[in-house]
């Protein structure tokens, strides 16, 4: 099943691919770097890199912005608010934030591929206050709280 995103390229844009499945079964599109020139992202630094791209999402659709796997094991590069999300009601450039969690310095010259897009439905939440809430087994157990219980101990 496919779902079309309208996309507008925008002049910085020119020339790169548009966001594309690397494989048949792949989940997520790679976002290309719509850089004029090459950013250095030092140890511990971010910074916000274009893609050269507006789009429009179809209602009911968010884009999610995640890492790209490879970038991250060997460099450290992260996206910093991942998953980033792209609304669909949102018309203005994707743009990248990445973050360098490595120990060397990052250079995100222009074409590189520097995060993935994986399109996704959202389902709008309607809060109702109430009294208390059904039991469960974790009931207000919080961070930790589960598998900290080893079998035959």
């Amino acid at each position: 099943m496919s779902v079309e995103i309208a996309v507008r390229r925008l002049a910085h844009g020119d020339g790169l691919a548009l966001p594309a499945y690397a494989t048949p079964g792949a989940a997520g599109m790679d976002l290309l770097a719509a850089v004029a020139e090459t950013v250095t992202i030092a140890p511990g630094g971010r910074a916000l890199i274009p893609t050269g791209l507006a789009i429009a999402l179809p209602p009911g659709h968010e884009l999610q912005i995640r890492p790209r796997s490879g970038l991250a094991l060997r460099s450290g590069i992260v996206v910093a608010n991942s998953p980033g999300t792209i609304d669909e009601d949102y018309r203005g450039e994707v743009q990248v934030i990445l973050l360098n969690a490595g120990e060397a310095p990052f250079m995100v010259e222009r074409g590189m591929r520097i995060a993935q897009a994986v399109l996704a439905p959202v389902i709008r939440a309607a809060w109702r206050e109430v009294e208390s809430l059904d039991e469960t087994a974790r009931n207000e157990g919080g961070f930790g709280s589960t598998g900290t219980h080893i079998p035959g101990r």
